[in-house]
């Protein structure tokens, strides 16, 4: 099938899965990231909301932040996916994460994966992702993995094989999926972004600037990291006030869609909070 009636029948298919047209017998025990239908697709299926240095939040004091928010209200507003920037912190010596340098805000490694596995705990249906930028050796990241607990829920696949279902990652708990700009395949569960996906540009400063050019990662990837935020020279309310709102968000996520045939899986924006990132999530997958 072309790529582009590919993604066409998939966005069909998520809006019949949506409006109940279609039967996902699998899913009659519970829901999966919110809707029971979403049991019954893929991972690559499925869109999620994405927070762009999802660690640089007001609430943990970075500044200039690039969300309000904290880890944990992240994932109680619907957030499932989260781009970290790992570091050694040169003033604690202790696996952080920081936006360009400590200097500028800080916050625990592992206090940061604890609140997304502490938030697992008491959901134990969600399936999220980190996708790290990655300036920490791997075995200082295993080490947070492993103190925070989320390591036990972390999943391993491989690149060229099909992804499974959210349904079959909850039952098996493993509902944790790790990307890296470095070092990936150190371990199993430590993947290479740049084998997995394929990203728009990142660099726009203007609404003008975006476009649904592909910038790292091949297109032939069965995951599209949809980047959707301004820096100029900064993140900002102000900035994200322009973009993050419809009918321009979900028009052009739509738009790269259909120029691309690939579906977007990760809506990725600056300061959610302001627009309606969740609410074109939730229409990606046909809600």
């Amino acid at each position: 099938m072309p790529r582009t009636a590919h993604v066409a029948s998939r966005l069909l298919l998520s809006l019949l899965l949506g409006s109940g047209a279609v039967s996902c017998g699998g899913a009659a025990d519970g829901a999966c990231n919110g809707h029971r239908e979403l049991c019954e697709r893929r991972y690559d299926e499925v869109a999620y909301a994405t927070t762009h240095n999802a660690h640089a939040a007001a609430e943990y004091r970075f500044a200039p932040p690039n969300q309000r928010s904290g880890l944990t209200q992240q994932l109680e507003d619907g957030v499932r996916g989260f781009m970290l920037d790992t570091y050694l912190d040169d003033r604690t010596a202790a696996p952080a994460l920081c936006h360009g340098a400590c200097a500028f805000g800080r916050y625990p490694l592992v206090d940061g994966l604890r609140e997304l596995n502490d938030f697992l705990d008491t959901h134990p249906r969600e399936v999220i992702t980190i996708i790290f930028e990655t300036y920490l050796a791997a075995d200082l990241t295993l080490a947070s993995f492993e103190e925070s607990g989320l390591l036990a829920r972390t999943y391993a696949h491989t690149a060229g094989e099909p992804w499974p279902t959210l349904g079959e990652m909850v039952a098996a708990d493993t509902r944790v999926v790790v990307f890296t700009d470095r070092d990936g395949g150190t371990y199993d569960w430590y993947m290479d972004v740049w084998e997995h996906a394929w990203e728009t540009h990142y660099a726009a400063t203007t609404p003008a600037d975006f476009s649904c050019d592909p910038n790292r990662g091949d297109t032939a990837n069965p995951l599209f990291i949809f980047n959707h935020f301004l820096t100029a020279p900064f993140a900002s309310e102000a900035l994200s006030e322009m973009v993050n709102h419809n009918p321009f968000l979900i028009e052009r996520a739509e738009g790269c869609a259909d120029e691309t045939g690939d579906f977007p899986n990760f809506i990725t924006v600056d300061f959610y909070e302001i627009g309606d990132v969740l609410e074109v999530t939730e229409t990606l997958n046909g809600f």
